[in-house]
């Protein structure tokens, strides 16, 4: 079994979610407000420690086409920095309608900024499910996993 922690890296937030590729559930844990990238990965590092991840699933916000534009090249150069740092598996997941379930999920939410807030770790979770249910291995001794950007 594989515990995951799922990344939706924004400009200003990160949402974070946990899940594994047995019980194949994914849930949110939190929303990180982002400041230098050392603390960032310090937090990251603390949720991965905490929920005892093996590997991480980067959302990878892809344009409508399925090419990557240049948030996808700077979420890249983020996660590849992140997971140098951390020495875990990384693998990319298509997040091209993880926020619009995040918002259907929170439709009924009464304050615009909860809804903005909680959609992030929300999205995350919907990038970390879709990545489960479409993944049939564990990760190998060598540690390696696919990219499911495309």
């Amino acid at each position: 079994m594989t515990t995951w922690l799922a990344l939706d890296i924004g400009e200003k937030r990160i949402g974070l979610a946990v899940g594994n590729d047995e019980v194949r559930l994914a849930r949110p844990l939190r929303v990180l407000t982002r400041k230098s990238k050392e603390q960032d990965f310090a937090a990251i590092a603390r949720a991965v420690a905490e929920v005892g991840a093996q590997g991480l699933v980067v959302g990878l916000p892809l344009n409508m086409d399925g090419s990557e534009g240049a948030q996808a090249k700077r979420v890249r150069k983020y996660a590849e920095r992140l997971r140098r740092r951390l020495g875990l598996p990384l693998v990319y997941q298509d997040e091209r309608l993880s926020s619009f379930v995040a918002d259907q999920i929170l439709a009924t939410r009464a304050r615009k900024k909860d809804r903005r807030v909680a959609n992030d770790a929300i999205a995350a979770a919907a990038i970390l499910q879709e990545f489960l249910e479409g993944t049939k291995f564990s990760l190998g001794r060598e540690g390696t996993a696919p990219d499911n950007s495309g």
